[in-house]
């Protein structure tokens, strides 16, 4: 991968979306880093309000009880050495919303429309005034449409479960079929849901890593915003 350097500009938001498994956290964190932008996981968001919900017992179809928890909340992100970390009421999460059923879970709680108007407004927050990447589901079509680049990483179905069955935490002894029904049944749920529902924004680059190696989907990707930046990278 090539070193790109920092580029200067005082607001910036570059949004890639994609199913699991298309290789979007790894090479959001890499394009975010040859930028010199902040990243921003939002997936994670959802996950922590997923965990939390599920932790509390609440229904993940009570409406009226995601409301409250989502109004109770403080959810923050702070990059330390080993990784971007997520605090949920300042505790922690980041090790335990990894697991198939928080996965799940999230997909379910992000179809709820007082979850996602919740972080929605949160996100928007994060995206004010900076330079930044961010990856999720509906980046380029919801919450940033305006967003100065967009990108959409897409991958073979048997591609995207041997990768994610890699990722897992150790410990969950889940075979890489089951892990593909998984993520078969979530890219139903995400794709299909009528709220912000998964989707390529129809001026987004369209990229599939099949058979791309990560560095040359990254290097790609950098000069497509170098270029849209119109000045290419500061040396």
């Amino acid at each position: 991968m090539k070193n790109h350097g920092a580029i200067v500009r005082e607001s910036f938001i570059v949004t890639i979306d994609g199913p699991a498994g298309s290789g979007k956290t790894t090479v959001s964190r890499l394009v975010a880093e040859g930028l010199g932008f902040d990243y921003v996981d939002t997936g994670a968001l959802y996950r922590g309000v997923a965990y939390t919900a599920v932790n509390a017992n609440i229904g993940l179809d009570d409406d009226g009880a995601l409301d409250r928890l989502c109004r109770s909340l403080t959810i923050r992100m702070v990059r330390e050495k080993d990784g971007l970390h997520i605090f949920v009421n300042e505790a922690d999460v980041s090790g335990k919303i990894r697991t198939p059923d928080i996965s799940m879970a999230a997909s379910t709680v992000s179809a709820r429309p007082v979850v996602r108007r919740y972080l929605l407004k949160l996100q928007r927050d994060l995206g004010r005034d900076r330079q930044a990447v961010f990856e999720g589901r509906d980046m380029g079509t919801v919450v940033f449409p305006d967003a100065d680049v967009k990108f959409f990483l897409d991958a073979d179905i048997k591609v995207r479960a041997e990768r994610r069955h890699r990722e897992m935490t150790h410990g969950h002894d889940v075979t890489i079929e089951q892990v593909q029904e998984d993520m078969m049944r979530r890219d139903k749920n995400d794709s299909s849901r009528t709220v912000a529902p998964l989707k390529a924004s129809a001026d987004a680059v369209y990229v599939d890593t099949t058979d791309l190696p990560i560095p040359q989907v990254v290097d790609l990707m950098i000069a497509h915003v170098s270029d849209r930046l119109g000045q290419g990278a500061v040396p």
